[in-house]
Order: C-alpha cells, then sequence, then structure tokens
C-alpha cells in the first residue's frame, strides 16, 4: 500500500530507491483500485482496510477458478466442492486471504492461467490470454516461477497432436515472456538493468545505480537455514492455524503424484494437482529465508489435491456391490459428514477450538474476537496526541498510510525494512545511529522480522535504539502485543 501510495502521489514506483526487491504490478494494480475511490486511501477506513476490500474481490475471483479447475481436472463436481470448500474454510487461509499480500494478487493471475489452459478447446486465443496470465503473475510477485514446470507440461499435453501445435507451443510462451520483457526493458531504459562493471560481488553492492540482475542475484544466495531449523514457523505459526489441510495436503499430493505418475495419459488432473503442489512445496523447503505468509500459494493447492484425492477414494468404494446402490447417498453423506467434522470438532480448529482453560469456543479466525484494527487505531491516536511530527520514527509497515496520508503528515517516519537497507534513510537521515532515532512504533512480530530480516547485521543499530529506549504505550490482545518507544 505504500508503494501504490508513491503511485498515486507522486508517481513513482517506490516512496524510496526502487531496488527491484519485487516486480511492480501488484502495487501498480492496487493503485488502479485506489485511484478512482472517492476517499482513495481512506475509503474504506484506512490505506490497510482499503486494500482488503480489493483482497475480498480477488477471493471471490480465485474461488470460482479454482472451483472451475478442479472441475475440468477431476471432470467431477463433487472434487471441485471440496476444493472450494476448503479454500474458504481452512483457518490457515483465511487468515492470509483476509491480508493484502501479493501473493492473493499473484494467485489470481496463476488461477486465470491456468483455467485458460483447461478450457475444452485449446484456441489461440485460450494460449494467448493463458501466457499473458502467467506473465503478469510473474511480474506480481515471482516465486510463480515455481509452479512454470507443471504450466509447461500441461500446455505441452494439450496441444500434442493437434494441427497448429508448433504455433501454439511457440504462442504461450511467447504471451508469458512479454510482460516479463516489458519489465526488464523499464529496467534496461533506466540503465538498472546490469551493476556497474558487471560486478556481482555480494559484499560489495553497487554503489552508483541499483541493479535488477544484481538483485535478482541476491535473492537466489539469500540462505539463513530451513523451513525445519531455522525459523520455526511450521510448528508456531501454519500448523497451529490449520493442521487438517497441511498434513491431509501434503499426503493427498504424494497419493496424486503417485496416481499420476502410474498412467500419465489417463490421471493427467492428478499429475498437474501434484506437482503444482510440489514446485511450491520445493520453493518452501530449498533453503532461505521464509516469512509467514509465503505460504499463501501452497493453500489453494493443497485444497486442489485433497479434492481429487476425496473424489477418487469415493469413486472407489462404488466398486463395492453394497455400496454402488447407495451412490447418490454416499457422494452426498461422506463430504457433508467430513464438513461437519471439520467444523465442529475442537481437535481441527476449523471452528471451534478448546483454550488454554479446557473451554471450547469460537475459533478467532472466524469472529472479530481479537479487534487488531481497533488496536491500529488506538497506537496512530497516541502518536498523534504525543509524538511531534517531525520526530524521526522506526515503525511497522501497517502505519505508513496513515502517517503519511492523513494530516498532520510525519515526514520521518519510516518502516525498519527501508531504514535498515534505503541508503538515503539509513545512511542520511538516521547515519545509521541510534542516537538519530527519536521513537520506535512495532509489533511483537515486527520485532520478529527484525531479526530474521539481521542475517548480516543490517538491524543492529534500530536494535540498539530500542535497547536504549522507553516503552511509553502498549496494548496487548490474544498473541499481539502493540509498542511505542521513546529512544532515550
Amino acid at each position: 500500500m505504500q508503494r501504490a501510495w508513491s503511485l498515486v502521489r507522486e508517481t513513482s514506483l517506490s516512496p524510496y530507491t526502487y531496488d527491484y526487491d519485487h516486480a511492480p504490478l501488484g502495487w501498480i494494480t492496487l493503485a488502479g483500485w485506489v485511484l478512482p475511490l472517492p476517499k482513495q486511501f481512506e475509503a474504506f477506513g484506512n490505506a490497510i482496510n482499503t486494500g482488503r476490500f480489493l483482497m475480498l474481490l480477488v477471493h471471490v475471483g480465485s474461488v470460482y477458478l479454482l472451483f472451475e479447475i478442479a472441475r475440468r481436472l477431476s471432470g467431477s463436481v463433487l472434487a471441485a466442492t471440496v476444493t472450494a470448500f476448503l479454500f474458504n474454510v481452512s483457518p490457515i487461509a483465511v487468515y492470509f486471504q483476509r491480508q493484502v499480500l501479493l501473493d492473493n494478487l499473484m494467485m489470481l493471475w496463476l488461477l486465470l492461467s491456468l483455467f485458460m489452459l483447461l478450457r475444452r478447446e485449446v484456441t489461440i486465443r485460450s494460449v494467448f490470454g493463458g501466457g499473458m496470465a502467467l506473465g503478469i503473475a510473474l511480474i506480481t510477485k515471482e516465486n510463480a516461477i515455481f509452479f512454470l514446470p507443471s504450466f509447461m507440461y500441461l500446455l505441452y499435453r494439450r496441444v500434442k497432436g493437434s494441427a497448429s501445435s508448433r504455433f501454439t507451443s511457440t504462442l504461450w510462451p511467447f504471451a508469458a515472456a512479454a510482460p516479463i520483457g516489458a519489465y526488464v526493458t523499464y529496467a534496461l531504459l533506466k540503465n538498472e538493468l546490469l551493476p556497474s562493471g558487471f560486478d556481482f560481488d555480494l559484499n560489495n553492492p553497487p554503489a552508483d545505480h541499483v541493479s535488477l540482475l544484481y538483485t535478482l542475484w541476491w535473492q537466489l544466495n539469500r540462505s539463513q537455514g530451513t523451513l525445519f531449523s531455522h525459523s520455526g514457523l511450521l510448528q508456531t505459526s501454519w500448523l497451529v492455524r490449520d493442521k487438517f489441510l497441511l498434513i491431509a495436503g501434503v499426503c493427498a499430493m504424494a497419493i496424486c503424484l503417485w496416481i499420476g505418475m502410474r498412467d500419465r495419459r489417463r490421471n493427467l488432473g492428478f499429475l498437474i494437482s501434484g506437482t503444482l503442489a510440489l514446485g511450491y512445496a520445493f520453493y518452501l523447503v530449498r533453503g532461505s529465508v521464509v516469512l509467514d505468509f509465503y505460504v499463501t500459494p501452497l493453500i489453494p493447492m493443497l485444497a486442489l489435491n485433497l479434492g481429487m484425492v476425496t473424489d477418487r477414494l469415493l469413486k472407489g468404494t462404488f466398486a463395492n456391490r453394497f455400496l454402488r446402490g447407495a451412490h447418490s447417498v454416499t457422494r452426498v453423506a461422506v463430504p457433508s459428514f467430513v464438513a461437519i467434522l471439520l467444523l465442529a470438532s475442537p481437535a481441527t480448529g476449523y471452528l471451534v477450538h478448546t483454550n488454554t482453560e479446557g473451554h471450547t469456543q469460537i475459533a478467532d479466525q472466524y469472529q472479530s474476537k481479537i479487534n487488531l484494527t481497533g488496536m491500529q487505531h488506538a497506537q496512530i491516536a497516541w502518536v498523534r496526541k504525543h509524538v511531534p511530527p517531525n520526530s524521526r520514527i522506526i515503525m511497522d509497515d501497517d502505519l505508513w498510510g496513515d502517517l503519511h496520508d492523513v494530516r498532520p503528515f510525519y515526514p520521518y517516519a519510516h518502516s525498519h525494512w527501508n531504514a535498515s537497507s534505503d541508503p538515503d534513510v539509513r545512511d542520511k537521515l538516521f547515519k545509521k545511529r541510534w542516537q538519530n532515532v527519536d521513537y520506535i512504533i512495532m509489533s511483537n512480530k515486527m520485532r520478529r522480522s527484525m531479526m530474521l530480516n539481521n542475517g548480516d547485521g543490517r538491524e543492529n543499530w534500530i536494535l540498539k535504539a530500542l535497547q536504549n529506549s522507553t516503552r511509553v504505550w502498549s496494548e496487548t490482545r490474544g498473541n499481539i502485543k502493540l509498542e511505542i518507544y521513546r529512544v532515550q
């Protein structure tokens, strides 16, 4: 939302030095959404909520596309229904689908690309549209590339033997490369494609200008252990929210791969479902920096695998003479029973869960029990009442729009990401000295992000400022804690 603000207010891709850390189409989309709204960034209360309304529309579109994809891969409405059900009610899905994430926008385009390739008749229009949608996904967020092998194999199988196979198999990568080519051309025209002297030394970043290829090289070489060793996200964040979808989904992925590999000609849908989930799972476990929302694109793929396997298991039961007579009843009763079990059992945490006192209650994901937006409003209100607008502030990302787009403006309020990495902020405003920080506005999640981002020591001076500060405001609800510190 910060970068969407920069596009709308300053007609630039970022209010800071744009260092190609992410391709820009995601916040270009957000800016296009905000621009015609009556109050723009404050149309739905604040910048984050305005972005979240777009996420609601994106989710509605994604549900339709995922339902149709599951139906076409399996030939079964039951598989599509199970897939859409899990995609809508899984606590981990609900948690991340409400957030303003590039991953949610990327998945919409990926699902659209897959939908186009699975049309009943493979036409030039569907191939071109599918390729364009994939290219747009790639310049929305680059990790879409881990789905690419499955898309290429699906294209090969869909056009194999057709009269126009040679043309369509060439048209698709051309269409996918067109949006990427526009992005590369932008960097080339700004003389920011290559680093100076073609120097890719990670210990000495280019000082005169940023570089797209250097940033890509740096991203590829980021390593802070693996998902299982360094972050604990699997146990502390993902499995806590939804053990069923993750564990059962991985098992379903293995089953889909096994069924698909046994007969690739007849079981194409299983093979595609399994490889889509496997490709992105590889991205998560390969060994690099992993943040909690990185799991978002895996959720619809695991739901798809579970839908495919559920349908196959039920079809297998119909070979039994007794169950064949109860065909229609079984197809409705078994999924309905599983759905009720998922929603009603405290063990799954889908709708109800057991708290630390042993009492069963409605799960937090399905009610406004923890009013996080209210906490943020209280935090902002304290800042406006007690903090001078010319203060130099290190803060959490979510406050950026409120402090820069609503009067009084706080021009020297910067997120810890920019304060630790952008030379204009780090070296000119703060001079990389903790004594130049006046206030730190943070959450417990920001503190954790600072520790994860400090592999090369870039956050040390901010952490030093935190050590030399006094807490002047805090509020805690659930597992969320917001704080404001005055640096001494």
